[in-house]
């Protein structure tokens, strides 16, 4: 519910919200995360602590807003970032330069680490005006990959001067995000409704597998991977809708759930319980899609509050065997959605999961933490 949600009006727009990776071992939630922002006249890279947590309120809530660490300015708009380690940030910018930037634990500083100047750009490297939007970036450590406008795939590796690898015709239309499938393989979706996967070892420059949401070519916004079975990939597109995708088998998506009434900005499965997924859209909302349980058992209390809950049709076959997101007998049990927004108005650009804890930013100037997700 909402009261669960501390926010922070921060007189910048927000287009990126990533946690800080914890240590493996952690047991603790997490307790930083970074933020970029966007269409200001000086767009920033933040680091922030996610409030007290020493001050429990009357019913067990954390009190505290979230605390401004450091920052430091960002050339052009923050278009995508992801953490490649503890101390390490690579942004992705509207200028197209890739830039990693380092957080110093010890003075709370962030510094610029190492940049590639117009990793992505439409005519020519050298030309003032050539760059070209870099609009996604993921990383497996050491390795950075980087989409963009210009159809163009690089492969980075950190503390390299040099691009390791750049498919340089890679889409003809821009690209718009990217996700590992395996350590080799990457995925990109691109602005015509196409999927495709890459695979890093071969030397052609031709995906290894296209796949395509049928007739209307609605641009694809966002991907992500499931973090246990890796054959299950969710997008998101210009249309709202979710599409969830087999990649064993045929070229379309499995199922098509409609979602938002905007383009859908992000979409991640909980890494570590991927029955739950998050997406976000220009329509101001925030949905927590549950394929955990069978709804029609749960009591009907659900519907009442500030909650908006709808139930989408789905089964399970045998869910140790197959996920729940494949399945299509709409008999056997239900989904619920949750808008964890009700009343939002402006979009919401970007969130992220870890543990019991959402981070997530707004055209608004506000960032926002619930730190009891599950509660």
């Amino acid at each position: 519910a909402m009261e669960d949600v501390c926010a922070k009006f921060v007189s910048q727009k927000i287009s990126k919200t990533r946690w800080r990776p914890l240590p493996a071992a952690a047991l603790q939630p997490p307790d930083l995360f970074a933020t970029g922002s966007w269409d200001n006249e000086d767009n920033r890279i933040s680091i922030w602590s996610v409030g007290d947590t020493g001050n429990v309120g009357v019913s067990g809530e954390y009190q505290g807003e979230p605390q401004l660490l450091c920052d430091i300015r960002h050339n052009g708009d923050v278009m995508d970032m992801q953490f490649l380690d503890q101390e390490r940030i690579v942004v992705a910018s509207s200028t197209g330069t890739v830039t990693v930037f380092r957080y110093h634990q010890n003075n709370q500083t962030l510094s610029a680490n190492q940049r590639w100047e117009k990793a992505h750009y439409h005519v020519d490297q050298d030309t003032s005006c050539g760059g070209a939007a870099c609009t996604g970036v993921i990383c497996n450590k050491p390795e950075i990959v980087t989409v963009g406008e210009d159809g163009r795939i690089n492969l980075f590796r950190a503390d390299q001067k040099d691009a390791v690898r750049t498919i340089d015709n890679a889409d003809s239309s821009t690209l718009h995000a990217v996700t590992f499938l395996r350590t080799t393989e990457i995925l990109t979706v691109n602005s015509i409704g196409q999927l495709k996967i890459w695979d890093l070892r071969q030397q052609r420059n031709e995906p290894s597998q296209i796949f395509s949401l049928t007739g209307d070519r609605v641009p694809l916004h966002c991907v992500d991977r499931h973090p246990n079975q890796q054959h299950i990939v969710a997008t998101g597109g210009q249309d709202g809708m979710l599409s969830i995708w087999d990649i064993r088998q045929g070229t379309m998506p499995v199922s098509l759930l409609n979602a938002h009434e905007a383009e859908m900005w992000e979409v991640h499965f909980h890494p570590s319980n991927p029955d739950h997924l998050f997406t976000c859209s220009e329509d101001g909302s925030l949905w927590h899609w549950d394929t955990s349980r069978d709804v029609s058992e749960k009591p009907s209390f659900l519907h009442q509050g500030g909650r908006s809950t709808a139930y989408f049709s789905h089964s399970t076959i045998n869910q140790s065997v197959v996920s729940a997101w494949l399945s299509n007998d709409p008999t056997k049990d239900r989904m619920e959605i949750t808008n964890l927004i009700p009343n939002q108005t402006l979009s919401v650009n970007s969130l992220d999961i870890l543990g019991p804890c959402l981070v997530y930013g707004t055209d608004a100037e506000a960032i926002y933490v619930n730190r009891q997700l599950f509660a």
